[in-house]
């Protein structure tokens, strides 16, 4: 599988995190003329994450590995991402995202902490390898409402 991989890292699947990571990965579909993106709801993988051997988080990080853009998105928690979607990375090998386009998209409740949280997300993107995409997404959670907005204009201010 190529195209675009949407990761979604918030626990709880179909969150506003969810949301604004799908309607991204959307956006820059279009602008590139690109298939629907494939997403990635890492909290619906659940206990399978810490599973060996578990099917759908293989297929997960199969899908992952075989992206050629990824769309990363987490809310901010305790100043940085998720656990789940730590946990979810952790299981790539050294450099699997070695030449990949990568997406950071976070959201927080305050500007500061959503720019301190996408700036820890993008050094972890580039220890496996991946050639992270400037600037990233921060958004304040305030503004989620305009998903769809924002990611258009997130897309289309990028230069392909």
């Amino acid at each position: 599988m190529t195209g675009i991989v949407v990761i979604s890292g918030n626990p709880r699947a179909g969150s506003r995190t969810s949301t604004l990571a799908i309607a991204v990965g959307q956006a820059i579909a279009g602008q590139l003329g690109s298939p629907e993106p494939h997403v990635i709801e890492v909290g619906s993988l659940g206990a399978g994450l810490l599973t060996p051997g578990d099917e759908a988080t293989k297929a997960a990080l199969a899908a992952i590995t075989d992206a050629n853009l990824l769309v990363v998105a987490t809310p901010t928690y305790k100043g940085s991402y998720t656990g789940v979607l730590k946990v979810l990375l952790d299981q790539l090998p050294a450099q699997a995202l070695a030449g990949k386009l990568s997406v950071p998209v976070v959201t927080a409740g305050v500007a500061p902490q959503a720019a301190a949280a996408e700036a820890i997300l993008r050094q972890l993107l580039v220890e496996l390898g991946a050639i992270v995409v400037r600037p990233g997404l921060p958004v304040l959670e305030a503004d989620l409402a305009e998903s769809t907005e924002i990611a258009q204009k997130y897309a289309a201010a990028l230069d392909w």
